[in-house]
């Protein structure tokens, strides 16, 4: 083929195939001949059987021309050479091979589709394709949250590995920086210090050493030396005359110290060594500063460029009044004061109708000239409100300042400021008479109706307030006047109607009533003390705006947050108002009765539990609560009374039964209580009547009555440990000690998982058979009840008991293992970790423990025995805070005001805990439920709880 053989021209695409079923069968492309000019690779890039040493490291591959036939013919021995076809052969296949195909086999390979990008170019991504590559897309995330949780583990996993084998260095050395504490100072001082051994900055240099020459050695002794006597000449002279050359040599170093000394002693002066906090007058320092002159150049400087500048500003601007007040200013800072008023006075000429600028002026002149120039101020502009307040304030009486102020008014009568400042001048009748003519001037300003409606009398006030709403009929303060006017003249049933007919008004002018807003106004009547309008803006109010699913939840909020605020009497209309929509709600009507039994008398709180018991006869908790409260008021026959009537409405209710015996027994009604008891037994009380009654025949000294309540409790409630747990104990208390075994293990057979079953059993275990049948015992409890903190601590009590402290030690180390946040537990490590390391064991406890009360009443005694009284007293009040419940803590707390608190601070600590009624802790409880406690109140018992943990204190000193 010779090489001026035209090229051929392209032949026109393929039409698309047919259908698959009209399509021929597959070719055999494995046996068949390939194309023209194919290049295996070549969509995916490569380039024949290009190789690296062909294009060199790091090269990218050129583009390759477009390989049509007639390129094939040019390039035909370079690239034909590798397929065994001669040059320029051509087998009548390439003029439509690429059409058929229905994609160019020289593109590039495409990264999302592969190698068959062009196949389905031209094809519609129809609805079909779209739910198919959504059915995959969840199928990935569902996948991808199915390993998500392995993959977290293993993540966590490798961390955690990492960290263990990199630890930081604060990690490394933490337990030796704990040790340092117990270092002596001797051990201190023998640390060497460490030496400065790098080499930078460090040149070698020749260094010689001369000896040093006797005149500096003398001179040096000399002055070094210290004159203990007065020189012969000097004495002989009546020691008036010391020679120049026997004069001592001053040392400077006492000197300079000296100096430090004197410099202190007045910064003490000027401050306060107790708080630290500066006594200098602020105003008289600031007074200081200004009668400074200036003598810094660089503020000169400033002050010469400032002047330029404002210069330049007065000059090509003279009717800007900002730059005469400011060139004014600079000149007073500067202390040319004489030129800073001839300045504003050229101001004053230049601006006269700028208020600014008098008041400038006004300001920088003498108290002699200073009414002139106001004067000419004003007469400048009449109709400044700012000139006449000031010209009224250089007047030194009343009566001038009135004068002053009227005919400012007769020049400005629409002026409110003006009016109220002269209206603040006049007495009682001038001021009712300047305010008739105020509201004529200024019909529009609510304040001044408001003020004249007070003056008035209540005819005339009523008057005034009925023209005010005539000029104003959009003003809810109006209204909420009129109806303060009412309650302040007794008109009391006038006070609803007045807020309602001006909410009504308010509505038909276009007015939103914001309930938010009505609310602050009914806090603010209650604290100007109308209590009746108050009531009357909750009560029509309160229900705007909000749905009636919502009513409850929002106006109960609604009096939470006002009783929070300190309006009490806004919460108890709040509360009145939601009761007479919700009767039956006996949530409300608890909260209305705290309200009252924290705020209210005790005759408004019986009040409201009657209402609240004829309203919901059923809620047991109303009628126990008004019984309660009868009986603390000391009325018990009222309180029988009352429980009478509950039981007659709530006939099986054994709330009502114990109540009524928890009265009769407190009373020292015994045989009442008893066959109340009784009463309840035989209707089928539960186990808790049962209980009750073998405490009334222990507290009566009936052992066999005790015996046979209890075992038959037990047949009727085997699992209730409680009534095992009281068996147990009067068997032990009567020496039966294999009997009250006997008895524990019974018990632990139908309650396995009951701690205290378990520590009652082990503690009888030492005291009859010793510490190896208790440790016996109890770790057959920790086997199975696991991670009990309560059973650790009785382990290592036991061991401590007896005497073996490494043990001991041993168990709080697995106890802790086990039960890593166990406060009680930790407060324990504290106690019995070396003084020099409770510190470090205090840290770590609060870390680990999350704030727990035990551990912080335990760091409140370190504080304790430091001497550092504050920060006990307020780790004491933290933990009595957290857990106001663990009489240990108050009794704790009472104990530590007794020797370091006053008398106040004492009775304070005895209100909160009577009020916080504490029922748990291994002292209280010991204590609290001793038969002969069984009917002290809680001071007596607190009191008693100190001498308790007064004892067990100095008894953990003597053995410290």
């Amino acid at each position: 083929m010779s090489g001026n053989t035209p090229t051929p021209t392209p032949t026109p695409p393929a039409p698309l195939p047919p259908p698959p079923a009209a399509r021929p069968a597959r070719y055999d492309f494995l046996n068949s001949k390939p194309p023209p000019n194919y290049v295996a690779g070549l969509g995916r890039g490569a380039t024949g059987f290009t190789t690296r040493s062909d294009i060199g490291p790091a090269r990218a591959a050129p583009d390759l021309p477009d390989r049509s036939a007639s390129a094939a013919a040019a390039a035909g021995p370079a690239v034909g050479r590798g397929r065994g076809k001669p040059t320029g052969e051509d087998d009548g296949d390439d003029d439509g091979g690429d059409e058929e195909k229905g994609y160019d086999e020289n593109q590039k390979f495409d990264e999302f589709e592969g190698n068959d990008a062009g196949l389905f170019s031209n094809a519609d991504y129809d609805d079909d394709d779209r739910e198919a590559d959504a059915v995959w897309e969840s199928i990935d995330q569902r996948m991808d949250l199915r390993r998500k949780d392995r993959r977290e583990a293993r993540l966590k996993q490798e961390i955690e590995k990492y960290r263990a084998s990199n630890p930081k260095i604060t990690e490394q050395f933490a337990d030796l920086k704990r040790k340092l504490a117990d270092l002596s100072a001797q051990e201190w001082e023998s640390i060497p210090e460490i030496g400065d051994y790098s080499l930078r900055n460090k040149k070698k240099r020749f260094e010689s050493f001369v000896p040093v020459p006797d005149t500096l050695l003398e001179k040096a002794r000399q002055e070094q030396e210290h004159v203990t006597a007065l020189d012969p000449k000097s004495r002989a002279a009546g020691g008036t005359e010391t020679p120049w050359a026997q004069t001592p040599v001053t040392d400077l170093t006492a000197v300079g110290e000296g100096r430090g000394t004197v410099l202190s002693l007045k910064l003490d002066r000027l401050s306060d060594s107790v708080s630290g906090l500066t006594v200098v007058d602020p105003k008289g320092y600031l007074t200081d500063l200004k009668s400074m002159k200036i003598t810094s150049d660089a503020e000169i400087s400033d002050i010469k460029k400032a002047r330029l500048l404002l210069k330049s500003v007065t000059q090509t601007n003279p009717k800007h009044p900002p730059g005469w007040i400011a060139a004014a200013r600079l000149e007073e800072i500067a202390g040319k004061l004489q030129v800073a008023r001839q300045l504003i006075q050229r101001g004053c000429e230049e601006c006269p109708k700028n208020e600014d600028v008098w008041l400038e002026a006004c300001r920088l002149a003498s108290p002699d000239e200073a009414k002139a120039v106001i004067a000419r101020g004003v007469m400048s502009i009449p109709n400044s409100v700012k000139l006449w307040l000031q010209a009224a304030k250089l007047e030194s009486s009343d009566l001038n300042k009135s004068r002053v102020l009227r005919k400012g008014l007769e020049h400005i009568p629409d002026s409110v400021r003006l009016w109220k400042a002269v209206v603040e001048l006049a007495n009682e009748e001038d001021a009712r008479l300047l305010l008739h003519r105020a509201v004529e001037c200024c019909p529009l300003h609510v304040e001044l109706w408001l003020a004249l409606a007070r003056l008035e009398t209540y005819d005339q006030a009523r008057k005034v307030l009925n023209k005010a709403r005539e000029k104003l009929p959009k003003e809810p303060a109006i209204w909420i006047t009129a109806a303060k006017l009412e309650e302040a003249n007794g008109n009391a049933q006038s006070v609803n109607k007045v807020i309602e007919r001006g909410i009504r008004s308010l509505q038909r002018e276009g007015m939103d009533i914001d309930r938010e807003a009505w609310l602050k106004e009914a806090e603010a009547a209650e604290r100007a003390g109308s209590v009746l309008t108050c009531q009357a803006i909750v009560k029509n109010t309160i229900g705007i705006g909000v749905d009636d699913e919502d009513r409850k939840r929002t106006w109960v909020a609604d009096a939470e947050e006002c009783k929070k605020r300190g309006s009490i009497e806004t919460a108890r209309a709040i509360y009145a108002h939601a009761l007479t929509v919700f009767l039956t709600k006996k949530s409300i009507w608890l909260k209305a009765a705290q309200l009252e039994k924290s705020h209210g008398t005790r005759e408004a709180l019986d009040a409201l539990l009657k209402k609240a018991v004829n309203y919901n006869p059923r809620a047991e908790v109303l009628w126990l609560m008004a019984a309660k409260e009868k009986w603390l008021a000391g009325d018990v026959p009222a309180a029988r009374a009352i429980l009478q009537e509950a039981y007659a409405a709530i006939p099986n209710s054994e709330e009502i039964w114990l109540a009524a015996f928890k009265l009769e027994f407190e009373n020292n009604e015994p045989e009442r209580a008893r066959m109340l008891l009784a009463k309840a037994r035989e209707r089928g009380g539960t186990e808790r009547v049962w209980m009750k009654s073998a405490i009334v025949e222990r507290e009566l000294g009936n052992v066999g009555e005790e015996r046979r309540l209890l075992e038959e409790g037990l047949k009727l409630f085997p699992s209730f440990f409680k009534l095992w747990l009281m068996l147990g104990q009067m068997e032990d208390q009567l020496g039966n000690g294999a009997k009250a075994k006997e008895v524990f293990e019974n018990g632990l057979k139908h309650c396995p998982s009951c701690i205290p079953l378990w520590l009652s059993l082990a503690s009888l275990e030492e005291r009859i058979s010793g510490l190896s049948k208790s440790r016996a015992v109890l770790t057959m409890a920790r086997k199975k009840n696991s991670a009990t903190p309560e059973l650790w601590l009785a382990a290592i009590r036991a061991e401590l008991r007896n005497g073996n402290k490494k043990e001991a030690d041993a168990l709080l180390a697995k106890a802790l293992q086990e039960c890593p946040t166990s406060g009680i537990l930790w407060a324990a490590a504290i106690e019995m970790a070396p003084r020099p390391q409770r510190k470090g064991k205090s840290t770590d406890a609060i870390k680990r423990s999350d704030h727990d009360p035990h551990v912080i009443a335990t760091v409140a005694k370190l504080f304790w025995l430091d001497r550092k009284v504050d920060k006990a007293r307020s780790w004491l009040n933290r933990a009595v805070t957290l857990a106001p419940d663990i009489g240990d803590f108050w009794a704790l707390y009472y104990k530590f005001e007794l020797q370091h608190g006053t008398v106040d601070t004492q009775k304070d600590v005895l209100k909160r805990c009577v009020a916080a009624e504490p029922k748990h802790g291994e002292k209280w409880q010991a204590i609290s439920k001793a038969v002969e406690n069984s009917h002290l109140p809680v001071e007596a018992l607190l009191k008693k709880a100190v001498v308790v943990v007064a004892v067990e204190e100095n008894a953990n000193s003597a053995g410290a």
